[in-house]
């Protein structure tokens, strides 16, 4: 293996009488080097508007929730949240209450959904934020933005909301007069509108877990989840872990499950995953051109070593050792390739990281000024194994070809 590996590398560095051939190495080395870095580079943007994606999901939503694993409510108590905050890497514990509703406003009426947040849940969303006053208060509500356009609703505007429970008891009250106590449709006012995230814009109303509750008619101490943040600098993986153990563990486990923002969300999350691994196939073509090219390289490099071929054979050299010369050499050229590929890479998204050079076509349409990245580590892993496997594949051909030739009676025929 080290003659093989020192006779690759002469071979690679050594002076080509043919600079043809020096041509078509540095072409495939440049393609390789090219199509390792925009591969990454793609990538790394797709991973930043993801994370983008996800951080505005976290606004109001959180990385992971309990929610029932049949019905619509669970039970709360304050025993159960002090045994969750207890969990390693459970930072905010808070129960929420969340269901669909019909809103009204004059001729106009929309399903929507409302979500009710704590008091400490809407301190933290006006940090997130950077608002100076409170979304809402005790019974007012805040209307996402697309969806105040639609319904023409100001602030402090008059409304009309009510869950489709509250038709279903309308119905039973037919029947039943002493239910008719309980029909009456909340009214409240628009106290604010917000731009979060496009899904939140479109159809949420937030306001205060109490009147959520009541829009939703759900009983005392029930709710339709807790949401569950991790602490700061603690891994959201080992943090979803530790609490679907705990899950596991609880006499609840049959009724509760923990479903994290990507399954919630897995229609969006989803898309933007097979994006990135679409982006992957696609781009990958770049390298794997360049890897072929490094074929007709290596089987020219074969022709023109034929004298020294035939000097190695007469050393003792046999076919398998002449293979591992050329597979050796086009992995080398896979390696370095790959290597300045990664460290291109990273120094471009590093510099966008750091100072947006790359700005966004409108900055008034986004809420970001530049493109955003996301650097994963295993994505520069799987890039780097394939690049180098990828240049070992082709490599096999002209190297079994360079070992017919290093093998065959007609060299000795050319060399006396």
């Amino acid at each position: 293996m080290k003659t093989g590996l020192w006779i690759a590398r002469r071979f690679s560095f050594a002076q080509k009488r043919f600079r043809v051939i020096n041509v078509i190495s540095a072409i495939s080395l440049a393609g390789i080097v090219i199509g390792v870095s925009t591969l990454l580079v793609v990538m790394s943007v797709l991973n930043g508007f993801q994370k983008l994606a996800r951080d505005l999901f976290i606004t109001i939503d959180s990385p992971a929730q309990i929610v029932p694993a049949n019905g619509r409510t669970i039970a709360v108590s304050d025993t159960l949240l002090q045994a969750i905050r207890a969990i390693e890497g459970v930072g905010a514990v808070e129960p929420y209450a969340e269901g669909e509703a019909i809103m009204g406003s004059g001729e106009k009426s929309e399903l929507v959904m409302v979500k009710g947040l704590s008091d400490a849940a809407q301190y933290r969303l006006m940090r997130q934020t950077h608002a100076s006053q409170p979304y809402f208060n005790a019974e007012t509500i805040a209307a996402g933005e697309l969806l105040a356009y639609r319904m023409n609703l100001q602030v402090f505007k008059q409304v009309k909301i009510f869950s489709p429970e509250l038709i279903s008891l309308g119905l039973e009250s037919l029947s039943q007069p002493y239910l008719v106590p309980m029909l009456g449709i909340p009214e409240t006012s628009v106290s604010s509108i917000f731009s979060l995230q496009k899904i939140f814009d479109d159809r949420y109303v937030i306001t205060s877990d109490l009147f959520a509750r009541k829009i939703l008619l759900l009983g005392r101490g029930a709710y339709s989840g807790i949401d569950i943040r991790q602490k700061d600098g603690y891994s959201r993986d080992a943090f979803t872990a530790n609490l679907r153990v705990w899950l596991a563990k609880s006499p609840m486990k049959s009724t509760w499950k923990v479903r994290t923002l990507e399954e919630k969300y897995s229609n969006i999350f989803t898309v933007m995953q097979l994006e990135k691994w679409v982006s992957f196939s696609v781009l990958m073509l770049i390298i794997l051109v360049a890897a072929l090219s490094l074929t007709g390289a290596l089987a020219m490099t074969a022709i023109d070593k034929q004298r020294e071929l035939f000097y190695l054979r007469c050393l003792g050299l046999e076919k398998p050792q002449f293979m591992s010369i050329f597979i050796i050499q086009g992995g080398m050229t896979g390696l370095v390739g790959t290597t300045a590929g990664i460290i291109i890479a990273w120094g471009i998204c590093k510099l966008q990281e750091l100072y947006g050079i790359v700005q966004l076509p409108s900055k008034s349409a986004f809420i970001i000024p530049a493109y955003p990245v996301s650097m994963h580590l295993e994505d520069f892993i799987i890039v780097g194994i394939t690049g180098v496997t990828l240049c070992l594949l082709v490599s096999l051909y002209p190297a079994r070809k360079a070992a017919m030739i290093a093998t065959s009676n007609s060299l000795d025929q050319k060399t006396n």
